[in-house]
């Protein structure tokens, strides 16, 4: 068994995941559209927008789709682990881009190096490392 979570976004999936491609994240194996190959669509403006995404990278793999009824994304955040604090800040530096930090990437009274930030497609991503 293995957890390979899913994020739904309004219309904005496949600019969220070229943004992630652009930080090294990782990339799209997959990519399939509303409408491709004679799929119905629920509405024309749904036509061409991402039906299914596969995202991978190292030690990344997850889903994602837009979904013209998908709610704000709440509750929950993609957490990113690190054996390298070097390329965690990179990353964390990169991924801000047009969003917000919620928590600032310091070593934090528990011993590991955390932060947290909402990206600009409103995803929030949780960064750890425990290297100094």
């Amino acid at each position: 068994m293995r957890l390979s979570p899913s994020l739904f976004f309004t219309t904005n999936c496949e600019p969220a995941l070229t943004f992630y491609e652009q930080c090294g994240l990782g990339l799209k194996t997959i990519l399939l559209r509303w409408g491709d190959n004679d799929m119905q669509v629920r509405t024309e403006a749904m036509r061409g927008k991402v039906l299914h995404a596969r995202f991978e990278g190292p030690g990344v793999l997850f889903h994602a789709s837009d979904n013209d009824d998908a709610e704000p994304m709440k509750g929950s955040a993609m957490m990113l682990e690190f054996d390298d604090l070097a390329a965690m800040r990179e990353l964390f530096a990169r991924m801000t881009a047009g969003g917000r930090i919620t928590v600032p990437l310091a070593r934090q009274y528990w011993g590991t190096s955390f932060g947290m930030l909402v990206d600009a497609f409103g995803v929030q991503w949780m960064f750890s490392s425990s290297s100094d």
